[in-house]
């Protein structure tokens, strides 16, 4: 089913970062229900994670345009070079698909290897790292809610198609979530028709 891309709504600031209550420690014994919960959040907050790591990459590229155009591009060229890889070669497709945080930290290694022989370690670390990592803690500790899942439910089925939904997909993260969704709507559907 072929969807149009559209930009997920950009949710308010007291939804992101709501209080303590709305946050919690993620099960590091139950690595799938840690993975799910920030896929989740991932796609629901993905406006404002696009903020964030907007603001905090305009500061650094007004501080260092050069490195950070350099980094910016490095760290594309790697990703890029990463998922065509994936995609063409089965056992780097297989790693990406179990272990998408090890992908992700591997082509982050790769291109702070890169930049460092250009002398852009600095702009990497504040301009493209930081931002990653502020995102991945907030995704892996805030909780998710009803809203939440409703909307990465209509996401998953394919209703609707976002840009973190493309990177998901690059990252073979919505594929798992899609198989369960249509297995619970043909059951439910057999169910109906009893």
């Amino acid at each position: 089913m072929a969807t149009k891309m559209e930009l997920a709504p950009l949710r308010p600031w007291d939804d992101f970062f709501p209080g303590t209550d709305r946050f919690a420690k993620p099960d590091f014994g139950d690595l799938a229900k840690w993975n799910n919960r920030m896929i989740s959040n991932l796609l629901y907050y993905q406006t404002n994670y696009f903020a964030v790591a907007l603001v905090i990459i305009l500061i650094v590229g007004f501080l260092n345009p050069l490195g950070m155009f350099l980094g910016g591009a490095v760290v594309t060229l790697v990703f890029m070079g990463s998922v065509w890889a994936g995609e063409n070669k089965a056992t780097i497709k297989n790693f990406k698909r179990k272990n998408p945080t090890l992908f992700v930290i591997g082509v982050m290694v790769t291109s702070y290897f890169l930049l460092s022989l250009c002398g852009g370690v600095m702009v990497f670390i504040f301009g493209i790292t930081f931002p990653l990592l502020l995102i991945l803690i907030h995704a892996s500790l805030r909780l998710r809610n009803m809203k939440n899942r409703l909307e990465n439910k209509i996401e998953g089925v394919g209703l609707k198609k976002t840009p973190m939904g493309v990177i998901m997909d690059l990252l073979d993260q919505q594929e798992e979530k899609i198989n369960k969704i249509q297995d619970f709507i043909e059951n439910k559907l057999k169910e109906l028709h009893r």
